[in-house]
């Protein structure tokens, strides 16, 4: 995108054509007590724009910026989203943790960080853990049929020719989008997708939902948290962290419907503490689903 000025750009632009128009047609006002969700189902090349951060942030006026109008998710079409809607949780809650920090091309320390992160969080919740060479592509493929709560850090491509084959690298192989999108996981609920672009689509069909969030989300997945492109390593688990600390919160069973708004204030909170943080590194992460 250009680099900071760059993206300022297209999100003012986002903002003056597209974002604005649409919330002045709801009536959002800014900065209410509860901020209203708000679902964007695109097609084309605005399917490869970061919409849910439109905004005029070279002003610096937070009046123009939809965080604070709005919490937004992507929809990969409105009958998937309907169905999503009208699924009830009815299995206990397991959550399943997948680390694996050295497929790939380079080793991604942090991940390890998001692990010990999650466990403190979870405290003594039902948690199965896939660590490192227990991080297989078939263990996986096991264990997400018995969870109906995913959280992956692993390395993720996409493959631009072939988009099926975009995969989510692990100990000793891949999980390509074409396995993921079959499989039948009846009981699936929430992802989190802390790998690189594991919601950047396919040119050639972006009117559809070609990318692992959207192939989580064919699989049975309610909810998905993922990136549109490459995330630095050092701030997965700050985010990770202040999104399972609000989730968890109560103390009751964890209800995927509000992961949206979840992430939508841990990434509140990264640029509040992050005062330098660059646009592009809080930008990836979107949520999809319900």
């Amino acid at each position: 995108m250009g680099g900071d000025e760059g993206c300022k750009r297209i999100l003012a632009e986002l903002w003056n054509h597209l974002v604005q128009p649409v919330l002045d047609s709801l009536a959002f006002s800014h900065g209410p007590d509860t901020l209203p969700r708000i679902w964007w189902c695109v097609t084309g090349h605005l399917a490869f724009l970061p919409i849910h951060a439109a905004g005029a942030y070279e002003t610096g006026d937070s009046n123009r910026q939809i965080q604070d109008y709005a919490i937004s998710s992507y929809a990969p079409s409105i009958s998937a989203l309907l169905e999503q809607a009208n699924a009830l949780p009815h299995k206990p809650f397991r959550h399943l943790s997948v680390i694996e920090p050295s497929s790939g091309s380079s080793y991604i320390p942090n991940t390890e960080k998001e692990l010990e992160c999650i466990r403190r969080r979870l405290r003594n919740r039902d948690h199965l853990v896939l660590h490192k060479a227990d991080a297989t592509r078939e263990r996986l493929k096991k264990a997400m049929k018995d969870c109906n709560w995913l959280h992956l850090a692993c390395h993720g491509t996409q493959n631009a020719k072939n988009p099926t084959k975009s995969a989510l690298l692990l100990h000793g192989g891949r999980l390509t989008l074409e396995e993921i999108v079959r499989l039948n996981l009846p009981h699936a609920e929430f992802a989190f997708l802390s790998a690189c672009q594991t919601m950047t689509g396919d040119e050639e069909l972006s009117d559809e939902a070609v990318h692992i969030a959207g192939g989580m989300s064919l699989a049975g997945y309610r909810s998905v948290v993922a990136t549109m492109w490459s995330i630095e390593d050092a701030l997965a688990p700050k985010v990770a962290d202040e999104f399972y600390a609000r989730i968890l919160q109560d103390g009751e069973r964890p209800d995927s419907r509000k992961a949206a708004e979840a992430l939508h204030f841990s990434v509140k909170k990264l640029r509040e503490e992050e005062k330098d943080i660059r646009m592009l590194s809080w930008l990836p992460f979107v949520h999809l689903g319900i």
